[in-house]
């Protein structure tokens, strides 16, 4: 670009801090406004496959990630009842092979401060907390946000990565309309000095009506663990909820003892529930448009909520150097990345069908069940479109 752009973005979740240091990287001048008055640390782990961590990687963030990540190996299945194992997918060697980059579990939080902390090293003055957006106006020549303590702040363009209650989405399309799932979620970290070393892995635990999943964050010293069950009585979308572990245990009666003793584990058990927002037809308008959870927020079916943001970050720092017009490198940026997320959030949708099933109830028909939904063929088809995708080589 003729001259050096500057980039307003909403939003200092795993996204728009992707975004920011793409987009310095690339010569824009980025601030970075957040409502919160510190990047608190939030209890929950994330995986970040290798369409996303070879993206980090590209970035300059190898040695950052190895220090904060864990290289996922084989993950395996069991049944929820007998604890019967079966291979899922595996990792390791084969997928740097394959992809070219590691599958990471991390705590988000420590996700959260290396891209915060490459952020500033680029640009000090980057980041501005406490700095809620209410709104904006956009002209012809530039963008105006609103911050609710009254001020006002000008740049070339706004990016929305304000999360599923996007303030930006709001702004330009109204308000969504989430649809719930008939899913409860429960999250929590359990310590691994409360669960016996086999259970400190990467895995999950297949039911007729509910599964959980699970991997280690911090070197190994918490085990993350996210259980979902077909659950209706409780349609509150808040990530901070908290429950009980009483409660927690009954949603997963009759369940093997290792899976009882994680839920056992967990510190402080949180439930929310999941929500579909269905893919937008559009993304942008003017110089302005939305970025990850604010315009394609995905079920945690798929582990790929983090990723898609990240490939969101940089495909938009690729359009806005590549083409001079504001409008126009959003228009591509939109186009480059609508049809890819739009298949996530359906195909994440879908894996419910993959996990649940009446089938599961005995052992002969839960053998018939994994082999149909998780064989190498399928399983295999599935993680190469996903995984395989190149947001920094992508056409735009």
């Amino acid at each position: 670009m003729a001259a050096k752009p500057r980039i307003l973005i909403v939003g200092a979740g795993i996204g728009g801090l992707t975004a920011a240091l793409a987009l310095l990287r690339s010569g824009c001048d980025v601030a970075v406004y957040d409502q919160a008055p510190a990047l608190a640390e939030l209890g929950a782990g994330i995986q970040i496959a290798a369409n996303s961590s070879r993206l980090l990687r590209g970035l300059g963030l190898t040695a950052d990630l190895a220090k904060i990540g864990i290289e996922a190996n084989v993950i395996d299945l069991r049944l929820w009842n007998t604890g019967e194992r079966f291979k899922m997918m595996e990792h390791g060697a084969k997928t740097l092979e394959r992809y070219g980059a590691p599958h990471y579990t991390i705590h988000r939080a420590d996700l959260q401060n290396m891209l915060k902390d490459a952020v500033l090293r680029e640009n000090p003055d980057a980041l501005h907390l406490e700095a809620k957006c209410t709104g904006f106006v956009q002209t012809a020549g530039g963008v105006t946000l609103t911050l609710q303590n009254g001020k006002q702040v000008t740049g070339d363009a706004v990016i929305g990565a304000d999360g599923i209650h996007s303030v930006v989405r709001q702004t330009l399309f109204g308000a969504d309309k989430p649809e719930f799932t008939g899913f409860m979620a429960w999250r929590g970290l359990c310590p691994a000095e409360k669960l016996a070393p086999a259970l400190m892995r990467h895995g999950g635990w297949i039911a007729p009506t509910s599964h959980i999943f699970h991997y280690p964050v911090r070197g190994g010293a918490m085990l993350n663990i996210i259980a979902v069950v077909e659950r209706d009585d409780w349609q509150h979308e808040g990530w901070n909820d908290r429950g009980t572990h009483a409660e927690f245990l009954a949603d997963f009666p009759g369940w093997h003892a290792d899976a009882r003793a994680m839920i056992e584990a967990v510190e402080t058990p949180y439930k929310w529930a999941l929500a579909v927002r269905w893919p937008l037809a559009k993304w942008s308008v003017g110089r302005a448009t939305l970025l990850g959870d604010a315009c394609h927020s995905t079920l945690p079916f798929l582990a790929q909520g983090a990723s898609m943001a990240i490939e969101d970050g940089i495909v938009l720092a690729r359009c806005l150097a590549e083409f001079s017009d504001i409008e126009t490198a959003l228009k591509h940026y939109e186009v480059a990345r609508i049809e890819r997320t739009r298949r996530i959030v359906l195909a994440a949708v879908d894996q419910k069908d993959r996990l649940h099933s009446d089938k599961l109830k005995n052992q002969d028909t839960a053998h018939q069940h994994v082999d149909e939904k998780f064989n190498a063929q399928r399983t295999e088809e599935l993680y190469d479109w996903i995984y395989g995708y190149k947001a920094e080589a992508v056409a735009i």
